[in-house]
């Protein structure tokens, strides 16, 4: 199985609860620093363990995107054999990040970052139940600043709680909005181990890209270069505020920005770093328009609202007599055979035909589109 999703929602916990649960011997590999030879070797551990009657082990795989192609091969054997039950945790997409061999024998179960609730309950369980925290008189009068320095991460939610407290000389202690943003600021290091704010950062360039700022965007990408982020994840990025913040304001956006995705998972750095401004610079330029966007949330919405409408009987698929002895696809009109290949049907339910859910952004590209949509429509959809 494969674990997806953020830091500090506890993957590699979870690991260890199964392997505990089933009782199973547990071996614990990090892509980062791990390659072919330690996987072989805790295969190689594994099935000189059969012979004894002992349980196939679970091998824990943190950060499993990280592994090469031939890194993953290598399991692919032990995997299939039953040898070892592997459960890998990734931060990635494994869609993108793990090769189709290995995926299609691994179930994936996306973890999501703590809610609220969850991160004052685990503050909660800290301050009764640590060794250390239960000894002082802990007095916590605001919690916003903890949890907004979190980002739903439980355990950088307890490291800077840990760091908070560790400040006071006094067993006394009262903790405010305030006095945790100085404290952190004063022990950033610690605090970040990475350098960066991974989702500040991310979200702070794909605002400057959305604000039309080529320099802010330009920086934060350097922030993220600086700090080691995989170009891949900045280029899946820039995919997704092709199509969310421009749009057909410029349709061309999204063409650069695959274009850059597939260029730099062949190229990697340093080079990629161009690729990536290039494409930084053209995105953050572009007109921009969350039309396409505002459209499928309000259609997503429509359709929780009003359930599985039945589909029309003149655009149902007619493949057997018995469909269309029933009248799938009677009276549909093909619109090629009309004048400028349109033809007025109906072409949504009729519990909410006439349902605008596509507004054209103000911008020169998708006033050509309203202006289309007006004239073979008329009044139909207020445009």
């Amino acid at each position: 199985m494969i674990f997806w999703g953020p830091p500090g929602v506890g993957k590699t916990t979870l690991a260890n609860i199964i392997a505990n649960y089933l009782k199973r011997p547990f071996y614990s590999l990090s892509a980062i620093n791990s390659g072919v030879k330690d996987i072989r070797e805790v295969i190689d551990k594994a099935k000189s363990q059969q012979f004894f009657g002992t349980n196939n082990p679970v091998l824990f795989i943190d950060e499993i995107h990280r592994f090469s192609k031939s890194q993953q091969d290598s399991l692919l054997g032990a995997v299939e054999k039953g040898i070892i039950t592997l459960i890998g945790a990734t931060t990635e997409n494994p869609s993108f990040e793990v090769i189709s061999a290995l995926l299609s024998r691994c179930q994936v179960y996306v973890l999501k970052e703590q809610t609220k609730e969850d991160l004052l309950q685990l503050i909660d369980i800290a301050l009764t139940n640590d060794e250390f925290l239960k000894k002082k008189k802990i007095k916590i009068k605001e919690y916003e600043s903890l949890l907004q320095l979190s980002g739903g991460d439980a355990r950088k939610l307890l490291n800077t709680l840990e760091i908070v407290v560790n400040s006071f000389d006094t067993d006394k202690i009262e903790i405010t909005n305030d006095n945790v943003l100085k404290i952190v600021q004063q022990n950033i290091v610690r605090y970040d181990k990475a350098g960066d704010q991974h989702y500040d950062i991310i979200s702070a360039f794909i605002k400057s890209i959305r604000g039309s700022d080529p320099n802010a965007a330009v920086y934060w990408l350097a922030r993220m270069i600086e700090g080691g982020e995989d170009p891949k994840f900045i280029a899946r990025r820039l995919l997704i505020s092709a199509s969310e913040d421009i749009g057909n304001a410029n349709p061309t956006a999204l063409v650069i920005a695959n274009n850059c995705f597939q260029a730099v998972s062949v190229i990697g750095f340093p080079e990629s770093r161009i690729i990536l401004s290039q494409t930084v610079v053209y995105l953050a330029n572009s007109p921009k328009s969350n039309a396409s966007y505002m459209a499928i949330n309000v259609a997503q919405e429509l359709v929780k609202r009003t359930g599985t409408l039945p589909v029309p009987l003149h655009i149902r698929n007619a493949p057997t007599k018995l469909m269309k002895d029933l009248g799938h696809g009677a009276n549909y009109k093909y619109s090629h055979n009309y004048e400028g290949g349109f033809s007025a049907q109906e072409y949504m339910p009729d519990e909410v035909k006439g349902t605008k859910l596509y507004e054209p952004g103000n911008n020169p590209k998708e006033a050509s589109y309203r202006k289309l949509l007006k004239d073979k429509w008329k009044d139909k959809y207020d445009y």
